[in-house]
């Protein structure tokens, strides 16, 4: 299997997040390619840098004015008097029907969700490069390959048509599923991540053409609180297009691979003809965020069945955060999914 990834992907290096009021440092770190990329090879991986893409694969799922907005808004924002070194919205719309705000003030709370997503000089270059990656793994299984994997950092599930958001600015799951539905009728992706993805799930909510499918830990007490609910099923002409699968915090192996069980019966129902696998490894039991509590060899296993669906695969980077284990988990997974690969 080839992985795909760029160095420019490392630039974007954010500071600080907000968690329960306090300014804490930024767990989403630079770092943590170093960790996947041992986590690739040790797999068997071969590594090939991603090309430069355009922008029409990202404007395919993303809004030319969210677009024009990320691009520019960090010079933007530094030409602002007393301006913070990174972007991070102080005010939010209740609702974002009225006027399209012209404050850079205002267009930062109306296009990031929370102050998860600080935006600094290298943001939009390096959210290009994870995008492009996601382009280029999809392009591999388009022309054969039956799997490939995109080494995407930053991440992107939570990211919205217009909204960045949850360390995510381009949703690149999303980008790849768009970039197969140039060969594939059906298309879905399967998130397991720790936690939802509230945006994968937005952009495709009311299109028949793309089922989601996600387990992560259960939004009531957990990010992103809003969203990842069973009752969320789809709208319009997407309405059965949508499926979450909350588990209960703290849930490990057996109930992680009994929810797949569960995903495995609607994707077939759906009878797709490429899959992506937005992969997070943030619900291993060490990760800093603690949600779940996959073991590396549950990954091994969640691996393993997926394979089993014996699908054209992308697998796209989403979380899985510093922690002693990341490239293991990676390698776990690579490894199991390989082992059953068609």
């Amino acid at each position: 299997m080839k992985a795909f990834y760029a160095e420019e992907q490392k630039r974007h290096d954010p500071k600080a997040v907000l968690s329960r009021g306090i300014a804490k440092p930024h767990p989403e770190k630079p770092a943590r390619v170093e960790r996947l990329l041992a986590g690739a090879l040790s797999a068997g991986l071969s590594v090939e840098r991603s090309k430069d893409r355009g922008l029409g694969p990202i404007t395919a799922v993303h809004t030319p004015e969210y677009l024009d907005f990320l691009e520019h808004v960090f010079a933007r924002w530094q030409r602002l008097e007393g301006a913070s070194a990174e972007v991070i919205p102080n005010i939010h719309p209740i609702a974002r029907k009225g006027p399209y705000p012209a404050s850079v003030v205002g267009q930062a709370g109306y296009h990031m969700a929370d102050a998860a997503c600080p935006i600094s000089t290298e943001t939009w270059s390096s959210a290009l490069w994870s995008a492009w990656s996601a382009v280029e793994a999809a392009e591999a299984v388009m022309a054969g390959a039956p799997s490939a994997y995109a080494l995407c950092r930053p991440p992107g599930h939570h990211a919205f048509a217009d909204v960045a958001g949850g360390f995510c600015f381009i949703n690149n799951a999303a980008v790849a599923a768009q970039a197969l539905r140039s060969s594939a009728a059906r298309v879905v992706i399967l998130d397991v991540d720790l936690h939802h993805g509230n945006g994968t799930q937005g952009i495709f909510y009311a299109r028949p053409d793309v089922l989601t499918v996600s387990l992560h830990v259960d939004p009531m007490r957990f990010y992103p609180f809003f969203w990842g609910h069973a009752d969320e099923r789809g709208e319009g002409a997407g309405l059965g297009y949508n499926l979450n699968l909350p588990l209960p915090l703290k849930s490990g192996d057996a109930a992680f691979l009994e929810g797949l069980a569960t995903a495995f019966r609607r994707i077939r129902a759906f009878a797709p003809e490429a899959l992506v696998v937005a992969l997070g490894l943030d619900a291993f039991e060490g990760d800093p965020f603690g949600g779940l509590s996959v073991t590396t060899l549950g990954f091994s296993r969640i691996g393993e069945a997926i394979a089993g669906l014996g699908l054209p695969t992308v697998i796209v980077q989403e979380g899985g955060y510093l922690c002693d284990a990341l490239g293991d988990n990676l390698a776990a997974f690579l490894t199991g999914f390989g082992g059953k690969q068609p």
